[in-house]
């Protein structure tokens, strides 16, 4: 059985979309990040970065794992699934998991910050981040091109990527005339587990959709997204 500490956020989700394709059981522990729980002793024992998401292999002996990029790469090996065995097919794929852990998700975070959060609008630190972000977006799109998935066949690489590439509203970052990463995105909530991971541990509802709900949401929980 695995515990899964976790929030709803795009890192979170990585974990539990990753869960769900892997058809592991799972309990799953709500952190409430806009309280600090994150950084109570209780949960620091598990993750000592006081980050979410974090796992505990109960079958392993209690072992804790943090960073959502190793808790996958953990999860697929511990099944044999989700990514290949063999040297060049795992490195492909850990590329581009890493290249979401290193520059989808930073840029996107900043965006967020920048776009959403901080009080003044600092508009060459806005720019700087979403440009960025639509740089690394159309880098996606290119590999899309002429690939069905961002490695050889489906894997916690397009999980990952996914999971922040689909929140692109809510930092201000266009799709548009991205054809391929839009093909692509609407695939993965095809792919079994992914819409009942975005699901944990509660829905967000109309979130990426609704301005409405987006700044009620914003007042309520305004670092959320971005952890």
């Amino acid at each position: 059985m695995i515990d899964l500490y976790t929030a709803p956020t795009p890192n979170g989700h990585k974990v539990s979309c990753t869960l769900e394709a892997l058809e592991l059981e799972y309990n799953t522990h709500f952190v409430n990040i806009t309280e600090g729980e994150q950084k109570k002793p209780d949960f620091l024992a598990i993750n000592p970065n006081g980050r979410i998401p974090a796992i505990v292999d109960r079958d392993a002996g209690d072992f804790p794992i943090f960073e959502s990029g190793a808790i996958m790469i953990y999860l697929a090996e511990k099944t044999g699934r989700l990514m290949p065995t063999d040297a060049k097919g795992r490195s492909e794929v850990i590329q581009w998991l890493m290249f979401q852990m290193g520059g989808v998700g930073p840029m996107m975070g900043q965006a967020n910050v920048f776009f959403r959060y901080f009080p003044e609008k600092i508009q060459p630190a806005i720019d700087r981040y979403q440009n960025e972000g639509r740089r690394l977006f159309e880098v996606l799109d290119g590999r899309l091109a002429n690939n069905e998935w961002l490695a050889a066949d489906y894997s916690i690489a397009d999980i990952a990527n996914w999971c922040w590439v689909r929140t692109h509203k809510w930092s201000g970052i266009s799709v548009e005339g991205l054809d391929h990463i839009q093909r692509w995105s609407q695939a993965m909530y095809q792919q079994p587990g992914m819409s009942k991971g975005l699901d944990v541990p509660f829905s967000l509802g109309n979130l990426l959709d609704d301005e409405k709900e987006t700044e009620k949401f914003k007042s309520n929980a305004q670092n959320i997204l971005q952890k």
